[in-house]
């Protein structure tokens, strides 16, 4: 029985071991061999040419993140209700409104829907300042009141924050030596007083008008430009030589010219002061520069002026136009107190020269700048500097919707409801054609 039993085992096991290697045997060949540390990975092998013939047939795969068309048809075995999305309600139609049919709104009483634009605003810059000359801040839209022509105006803008400056420096050369000589010592102290949102252009004047530079940053290219101010030089001080040794006649012995019996007569050459003509090229060089920035015009000069093209009314216009406010320091002649006083003194005409003595205070008085600064010494013109770019840039701006149409000059006054204030605002304007 032990014997049957063993012959049972050994033949499974025999059996057992020839299965498996009639199953290794048929392993196909495809099958790479596992790694070996020993041994490279070898390549994959080729495919066959049915195998590429297969690949080329197949339709080529879209990307995984393309994206889906609404026109591609997806293959299904079979519908399933579940997978079925419900279709898109079809939009309304769109039909208009029929006019004066617009609902209102019943706080304002306007239609809605309609969006409303305001093509014309007179805007006003009002500078307020207490008995001592200190700027008066706090103010409300409530205690201010705008007249045109005498007729009251609402309000439709207000604002106290400061503005950035488009500055036109006016720089005159005419001026004696001495006075210019003291002006550019302190121009490193004007060029403090801007901002670094500030721009600049330079100017200067004598019997013409230079531009210096065009409109351009604060920093070291205006630091250039006011260096190249510093080497002009102004007019020589006293009075003309017309005769004598120093005089322009030619040689003279026993007071006999030589070559010549009869003594020619010298006459001093005709000098000009054309600060009309300057303030009038700042001002159309100012009327091209961005409209968010405050424009002003910043006159250091003596306030002489004779022979310019250009008259006061005709630059007064352009300024008023544009909304440009003069300021100015006044220096030599123009910083006594007597000539401060004074608003206009006409000099006797000379051919066709007409001119003024000192026209600063009424370029300032007319365009809301305040008062001419007259400054005699270095340290006053430095701390003038800071008081006029303080004045034009912190300041209230009003702004109010005239009525329609061009007309002519427009008279404004500007009331604040405070005691014992000086308002300087601009006397008037001239309104440009209602854009279209």
């Amino acid at each position: 029985m032990a014997t049957r039993v063993r012959t049972i085992l050994i033949l499974g096991l025999t059996f057992l071991f020839l299965a498996g290697a009639l199953a290794a045997q048929q392993q196909p060949d495809d099958i790479p061999d596992a790694p070996s540390a020993t041994r490279p990975i070898p390549p994959p092998p080729p495919p066959s040419p049915r195998e590429e013939a297969e690949e080329e047939s197949k339709p080529e795969a879209p990307p995984a993140d393309a994206p889906t068309s609404s026109s591609r048809e997806m293959p299904r075995s079979a519908p399933d209700s579940t997978d079925q999305k419900p279709a898109s309600p079809p939009m309304p139609p769109v039909r208009t409104v029929p006019a004066g049919s617009v609902p209102r709104d019943v706080e304002s009483g306007q239609d809605l829907y309609t969006i409303k634009r305001q093509v014309n605003m007179v805007l006003v810059p009002v500078m307020v300042k207490d008995s001592d000359g200190r700027l008066v801040g706090g103010l409300q839209p409530k205690d201010f009141s705008v007249l045109e022509n005498g007729q009251r105006q609402t309000l439709k803008f207000f604002t106290s924050d400061p503005f950035a400056l488009s500055v036109a420096v006016v720089i005159d050369t005419g001026m004696a030596e001495v006075g210019l000589k003291k002006v550019q010592d302190t121009l490193s102290a004007l060029q403090g007083a801007f901002s670094q949102f500030d721009e600049v252009g330079i100017y200067t004047y004598s019997t013409t008008v230079g531009r210096v530079s065009d409109f351009t940053g604060t920093g070291k290219q205006l630091t250039a430009v006011l260096n190249e101010v510093k080497a002009y030089s102004g007019a020589s001080n006293g009075v003309p030589v017309t005769s004598g040794p120093l005089g322009p006649q030619g040689p003279i012995i026993n007071g006999i010219p030589i070559g010549s019996p009869v003594d020619p007569v010298s006459t001093p050459p005709r000098v000009a002061y054309v600060l009309n003509d300057a303030i009038l090229m700042a001002a159309r060089d100012l009327s091209k520069r961005p409209r968010d920035m405050r424009k002003i015009i910043f006159v250091i000069s003596d306030g002489r002026e004779l022979g310019s093209t250009a008259s006061y009314a005709d630059t007064l216009k352009v300024l008023l136009t544009q909304n440009i406010t003069v300021y100015a320091i006044g220096v030599e002649g123009a910083a006594i107190p007597l000539y401060d006083r004074l608003q206009r003194l006409h000099l006797p005409k000379t051919g066709k020269l007409v001119g003024y003595s000192d026209i600063l205070p009424r370029y300032v008085n007319a365009t809301g700048g305040g008062t001419v600064f007259g400054e005699l010494s270095q340290a006053d013109i430095e701390q003038a500097y800071a008081q006029v770019m303080g004045d034009a840039r912190y300041q209230y701006t009003l702004g109010y919707s005239p009525t329609a149409g061009i007309g002519g000059y427009r008279h404004i006054e500007v009331v604040v409801r405070r005691p014992a204030v000086k308002v300087y605002a601009k006397e008037g304007y001239y309104p440009l054609p209602t854009p279209q």
